[in-house]
């Protein structure tokens, strides 16, 4: 059950401030289903064993070290892709976009983050192979998903090392998507506009099928000692084809730290610190200085072109055994890459509940 609607009806920052925030949202409460999918493991060593805690979307269990696993129903791509420990959950730890995925992973999605597919995973114990397909929306971040599944569809695979030094633990994905959809393409757009065939600018309701994207993903977390752990992600996209489903991102690094409360006697609580800068294409720019509109970008024009650079910091206490509070800081630099806006402030509390 979610509700609300986002600052500025979420439009004018690539990097929201708010992962708990649709683009398309309701103020009243509102119930659905966001996840429904089966699940089967498959095991290839009957000696080895680990036990899976019960957790979100995971009930406990025991499987085999070695394994392939199916997963097939409703689900968020997020859910097995570009994850981290350190920086991937905007309930628990940041709240940015930007942060909690890889920014300019335009991974298949509803406005509300989900979509249909298959998932086959290969898991050995230093290592993992995931293989992904999913359902694209209909239209740019639209509410419905495209079942024409043979004319739009979104590829997904990604490599995961698990490794330690000197028995601290870390581990490197990495990712690569392409997606075929009706998203047009930049450039075409601006010459529809230019020689009059088409002037309406118009990338959110594409006509036709067989457009392309590849995307590419490098996303690291190392854990620097017993109370602090450090993220690393890199993104990019070839930004040619507009966005479709995440965010208008075609370029991304961020960075960060979370340090763990044991220093001061609160092992419970923890202190997010975290940089964050988004770029886009050429052609995505030429697009906006056209006087384009995105799903969630457009002045109308971009005489003068920034990367939108951000800063997130936050504090997490716990409150009682199963209430957190957390004071949550951002600063968003050139919003939508326009050097005339900004810098914005922005300040969020949340409250956050398990039982």
């Amino acid at each position: 059950m979610a509700g609300g609607k986002g600052v500025g009806s979420t439009l004018g920052i690539a990097g929201f401030p708010n992962g708990e925030t649709f683009r398309i949202g309701s103020p009243e409460p509102t119930v659905y289903v966001a996840r429904i999918f089966l699940r089967q493991h498959i095991n290839l060593d009957k000696e080895h064993f680990e036990d899976l805690p019960d957790d979100a979307n995971q009930v406990r269990e025991r499987v085999s070290t070695s394994r392939i696993t199916l997963s097939a129903g409703k689900f968020s791509v997020g859910d097995f892709f570009d994850d981290n420990n350190v920086s991937h959950d905007p309930r628990v730890d940041f709240m940015n976009w930007a942060l909690m995925s890889n920014g300019a992973y335009d991974y298949a999605a509803i406005t509300r983050g989900y979509t249909y597919g298959l998932i086959a995973e290969l898991v050995k114990p230093g290592w993992a192979l995931r293989f992904g397909t999913t359902l694209e929306p209909t239209y740019a971040n639209g509410p419905e998903l495209d079942w024409h599944y043979t004319h739009t569809n979104s590829e997904n695979i990604e490599f995961e090392r698990r490794y330690a030094i000197h028995d601290h633990k870390g581990v490197i994905r990495l990712l690569g998507y392409y997606n075929v959809n009706k998203a047009p393409r930049y450039r075409d757009v601006i010459n529809n506009k230019l020689n009059g065939t088409d002037t309406s600018m118009d990338v959110v309701f594409g006509k036709a099928y067989g457009n392309k994207k590849p995307g590419l993903g490098l996303n690291a977390e190392q854990e620097l000692n017993s109370s602090v752990s450090a993220f690393l992600r890199l993104g990019w996209n070839n930004g040619k084809t507009a966005t479709w489903a995440f965010t208008e991102i075609d370029n991304s690094i961020s960075g960060g730290l979370r340090i763990y409360g044991q220093g001061w006697k609160r092992p419970s609580d923890n202190i997010g610190v975290a940089l964050l800068s988004n770029g886009i294409s050429k052609d995505h720019r030429d697009f906006l200085a056209a006087g384009g509109y995105g799903f969630i970008l457009g002045d109308g024009k971009l005489p003068n072109y920034g990367r939108e650079n951000s800063a997130e910091v936050f504090y997490q206490t716990k409150l009682f055994y199963n209430l957190w509070l957390t004071l949550d800081y951002q600063l968003v630099d050139h919003p939508g890459y326009n050097k005339d806006r900004g810098p914005v402030h922005l300040f969020a509390g949340r409250v956050h509940i398990e039982f």
